[in-house]
């Protein structure tokens, strides 16, 4: 599984996480990720916010109508994953 390296904004420090799966909804990407490969653990949603000229940047998911429907299309495509918001 493909680990990511995430430069967080607001502390400055690096954050990993293993990418699960990856969706495009109405030309928009969102990457389901976790910080742990195997077993249960935190997974969260993220959001591609970039335009085409700058560097990629994506963002947590937190809008909760946007979160469910997104979360309901990664249940879809995945077997195990439960979501709560």
């Amino acid at each position: 599984m493909e680990k990511v390296k995430f430069n967080s904004p607001v502390s400055q420090e690096i954050k990993e996480f293993f990418c699960l799966e990856q969706t495009k909804i109405n030309n928009q990407n969102y990457l389901l990720v976790t910080e742990e490969e195997d077993g249960d653990s935190e997974a969260y949603i993220l959001k591609e916010t970039s335009s085409e000229d700058e560097e990629t940047v994506y963002e947590m998911v937190e809008e909760e109508a946007e979160f469910e429907a997104i979360a309901k299309v990664f249940t879809e495509l995945m077997d195990d994953v439960d979501f709560e918001y």
